[in-house]
């Protein structure tokens, strides 16, 4: 399990660089765009590009962080067991099956578009569409590698008090 942690956290961290990227990226277009009235299309879609970066990448280490959305005006008052098994509920029969779902219709996806050689409509627009759309089958395999983790510790937890 110590992998799986490790490896969600330099996830994060990673995404936490992007963000960085992604803040001089903006900066950089907008300054170009409103003081030189130059622009780049694929500078404009490369910024949407680590945006899904940013967000389907910071939902493991949200995960992993206990940061997700969740009604905790309820949760808050459960006790430590209770809070366990609804987290290993959470995991097994909510996230993992979301996950496998996600995961499966995502590798077509991908392939169909690797197989069109998919690249922007726009002109002067970014190649590669299919490197994008990879990163959704492949934030859900890290979200299905955190949801495991959380459930066996989960049920340590639960076994243990």
């Amino acid at each position: 399990m110590k992998i799986i942690d490790n490896s969600i956290k330099y996830l994060g961290y990673f995404t936490a660089f992007i963000v960085a990227i992604l803040v001089l990226l903006v900066v950089y277009d907008a300054t170009a765009r409103y003081l030189f009235s130059t622009g780049s299309i694929a500078l404009q879609e490369l910024e949407w590009h680590l945006f899904d970066v940013i967000i389907l990448f910071g939902i493991a280490y949200t995960l992993r962080e206990n940061a997700h959305v969740r009604v905790d005006i309820f949760y808050a008052s459960y006790s430590e067991k209770t809070k366990a098994l609804i987290n290993v509920i959470a995991s097994l029969f909510f996230i993992l099956p979301f996950s496998a779902l996600i995961i499966y219709i995502g590798i077509e996806f991908v392939h169909l578009s690797f197989i069109q050689n998919e690249a922007s409509s726009n002109p002067g627009g970014l190649e590669y569409r299919f490197l994008v759309k990879a990163l959704l089958p492949l934030s859900f395999v890290f979200l299905s590698l955190q949801a495991i983790r959380d459930a066996v510790e989960n049920i340590q937890i639960w076994k243990s008090i």
